[in-house]
């Protein structure tokens, strides 16, 4: 799927508000429908899992199916598989090809105890989900949060490798989910603005926002974090028995307040400078919308803030 940048600019002219409410009950058409779906088969296995690669927008989806679900009478929980971190070995853990240590390896998870507590689960049995802190890299015991699931409930475990071998293949009756912001925005058939630019673009507002992370520093994980999704996300996402394209055909537009500035402060001798020099140049290219236009329980306010989900 691709959007047409004339058609996306004449929205955005007209009548942006309708063309917001109208992208967002697309989003939310996937949602009801992975709901329903999960409803299906929860009977089967009470284990759900969202894969995504990064900027995807996993944590927002993954609580608003929590919210549809527990409409239909199905009581959920939400866990990260960030809280199933293991603390860093450096020395030993998994490397990338430049030799420092790879965070996007799923040898980081606990694979061992998520297995454990899946089957814990489906067993009815207690588990208590661990919490990883992460300014001090370590696991918090003291932290933990008990759950054992009763008649009708589910969780859903969301994370970049929920789809691993390691993990769905050893579980095949768990519902699996992908997503991802897959469409481009094109123009005569061209690619003015990539779906990837999108995730980029999003984990950069998110990081300066929530995180403290600068996008130069951002950028400079970029590389490992797109070899991390060829490598451990992609391959798996066959596995998945939902998919859908959480890109949003007005966030381009509204991004682009955000985003741009913190691009052209990007010195101009980074290496990946002809890229943002690409990205500025087309998000010139857009006609701009106010994020105030943009609902509390947008997908976009993941990035931004201000969500009704903001667990920031």
């Amino acid at each position: 799927m691709a959007y047409l940048l004339t058609e996306v600019n004449r929205r955005a002219r007209t009548d942006p508000a309708a063309f917001l409410a109208e992208s967002d009950d697309t989003y939310h058409r996937h949602i009801r429908q992975a709901a329903e779906a999960i409803v299906v088969n929860y009977h089967r296995s009470p284990i759900v899992l969202l894969s995504g690669p990064s900027g995807s927008g996993k944590t927002t989806t993954s609580l608003k199916i929590e919210e549809e679900l527990e409409h239909r009478g199905v009581m959920t929980h939400a866990i990260a598989l960030d809280n199933y971190f293991l603390p860093p070995d450096f020395e030993n853990g998994p490397k990338t090809p430049d030799g420092s240590y790879d965070y996007e390896s799923p040898l980081c998870l606990d694979m061992d105890l998520l297995n454990a507590h899946f089957t814990a689960l489906e067993r009815g049995e207690e588990i208590v989900v661990p919490h990883f802190d992460f300014p001090t890299q370590t696991r918090d015991e003291s932290r933990g949060t008990p759950l054992r699931l009763g008649k009708d409930e589910i969780a859903v475990f969301e994370g970049i490798h929920a789809l691993n071998d390691d993990l769905a293949g050893k579980h095949p009756d768990a519902f699996k989910m992908y997503i991802s912001a897959r469409s481009n925005v094109i123009r005569l058939n061209k690619i003015v603005f990539k779906g990837t630019w999108m995730r980029l673009a999003r984990r950069a507002v998110r990081d300066l926002s929530f995180r403290g992370t600068g996008a130069e520093q951002t950028l400079e994980m970029w590389g490992n974090v797109r070899l991390g999704e060829k490598k451990y996300i992609s391959p798996f996402k066959h596995r998945a028995d939902y998919i859908f394209d959480s890109s949003l055909p007005y966030e381009v537009n509204v991004m682009r307040q955000f985003a741009e500035p913190l691009f052209q402060a990007i010195p101009k001798e980074n290496v990946r400078r002809k890229e943002i020099l690409e990205m500025i140049w087309a998000y010139d290219r857009f006609y701009p919308i106010d994020s105030a236009l943009v609902a509390g329980n947008s997908l976009l306010r993941e990035f931004i803030g201000g969500g009704v989900y903001d667990r920031h």
